[in-house]
């Protein structure tokens, strides 16, 4: 059994998050820039086996697609055409960013770290994993 990935994908940054191999625990891994993601998956690939690839996928409050899903749906449709073999997810990415910052504070990240955008992607990609595998894990 692989891993499962999860990307918090945006037009500048990737925050990535990834379970431990027996899938139990959601790690933050990484903040990539997003012409470089492509690469890094496949470097990252070569070192691990992953299964899943789960995507943040943006809504509105109406439940419908927020505008950044015009930059987020080509990258999922390249992802498909990448790597045929993986299974590839999305999952609802609404108030990730808001619940990132209120980690980040609760846990008490001083107020010029909490600015740390590549933080908050990380955390965000932390949170998508999570709530993937807590839907998963309750179907």
């Amino acid at each position: 059994m692989g891993r499962i990935l999860a990307i918090d994908y945006g037009s500048k940054r990737c925050g990535i998050a990834v379970t431990d191999s027996l899938r139990i625990v959601a790690n933050g891994l990484t903040n990539v820039h997003s012409k470089d993601i492509i690469v890094f998956l496949e470097d990252y690939f070569k070192k691990e086996v992953v299964d899943v690839i789960v995507v943040g996928e943006p809504k509105t409050m109406q439940n419908t697609k927020s505008d950044s899903a015009r930059f987020i749906d080509p990258f999922v449709a390249h992802l498909h055409k990448k790597f045929p073999e993986k299974k590839i997810e999305r999952f609802d990415e609404r108030f990730t960013s808001a619940i990132a910052h209120q980690t980040m504070l609760l846990g008490g990240v001083k107020k010029k770290d909490r600015q740390d955008k590549e933080m908050v992607d990380v955390i965000s990609a932390i949170i998508i994993l999570q709530g993937y595998m807590e839907y998963v894990g309750n179907r």
